[in-house]
C-alpha cells in the first residue's frame, strides 16, 4: 500500500490509465466494430461492464490517505458515485436536449453511467466527499498550477469526456440522415475521445509538473 495518497510516479499513472484504457478496449471487442451504431444499448452496456470495475479498483487504489480509508471503502464511495454521477448527468443530458422518449431511457441510463465512470467515480474514489478537494480538482484553474499527479490524472480525463461529449452533439440536429446521429451515438463517441485525449494529456501534465520539481529542487 501507499504511503502517500498522491504522491505517484508518472510509470503508475501511465499504467493506471492503461489499465482504464484496457477496460474499453476489452468492450469494443466484444461489441464488435459499429455496435455502438446498431445496437447502442448493447455497446453502451459493455462499455460500462467492463470499465466499471478498472475503473473502481484503480482510483480506489489511489486513494487520499490509505491509513484511514480502506480499499473496500473507497469502492462503495465509488460505487455511490456511479449512481449519483449517473443521475446528475442524465439530469444535465436532458436539460441540454436529450431526448426523454421511452425508447431512448435505457441507451440514456447507460450512457449516463459511462459519463460517471468518466467524470465521477474517480474523483469519489479518491477523494470520498470532500468538498474543497472536488473543487480543486474539477476546476478548469488547476491546469495553471503546480498539483498532485492523481489530480492531473481525474481532472483532464474528466474534462475531456465532458467536452467531448458537447462536441458530439453538434451533428445530432443536421439533416444529414446518418445513423450514427442518432442519441446517444454520436455523443458517445466524442465523451469516449476526449477522455482518451484527457488521459494523454494528464500523463504530459505528470511529466511536465515533475521536471518542473526537480529543476526547483537542483
Amino acid at each position: 500500500m501507499r504511503a502517500e495518497g498522491t504522491q505517484i510516479s508518472a510509470s503508475t499513472a501511465a499504467a493506471a490509465h492503461a489499465l482504464c484504457f484496457a477496460g474499453l478496449a476489452a468492450a469494443h471487442f466484444l461489441t464488435g466494430r459499429g455496435a455502438l451504431v446498431s445496437d447502442p444499448e448493447r455497446a453502451l452496456r459493455l462499455l460500462v461492464v467492463c470499465e466499471a470495475p478498472v475503473v473502481i479498483a484503480v482510483f480506489s487504489y489511489l486513494r487520499r490517505d490509505p491509513k484511514h480509508c480502506s480499499f473496500f471503502k473507497a469502492v462503495a464511495r465509488g460505487l455511490l458515485g456511479l449512481l449519483v454521477g449517473a443521475f446528475l448527468n442524465a439530469f444535465g443530458a436532458i436539460v441540454l436536449g436529450a431526448p426523454v422518449g421511452i425508447k431512448y431511457w435505457i441507451a440514456t441510463a447507460y450512457w449516463s453511467l459511462l459519463m460517471s465512470l468518466f467524470t465521477f467515480v474517480p474523483a469519489a474514489c479518491v477523494y470520498g466527499a470532500s468538498k474543497i478537494d472536488w473543487q480543486n480538482v474539477l476546476s478548469h484553474s488547476i491546469y495553471f498550477v503546480s498539483t498532485d499527479s492523481t489530480n492531473y490524472m481525474i481532472s483532464a480525463p474528466c474534462h475531456g469526456a465532458v467536452l467531448g461529449a458537447w462536441i458530439g452533439a453538434w451533428p445530432m440536429p443536421l439533416d444529414w440522415e446518418r445513423p450514427w446521429q442518432e442519441w446517444p451515438i454520436c455523443v458517445t463517441y466524442g465523451a469516449v475521445c476526449g477522455h482518451l485525449i484527457g488521459m494523454v494529456a494528464s500523463l504530459v501534465l505528470i511529466v511536465v509538473h515533475k521536471r518542473g520539481v526537480r529543476a526547483k529542487a537542483d
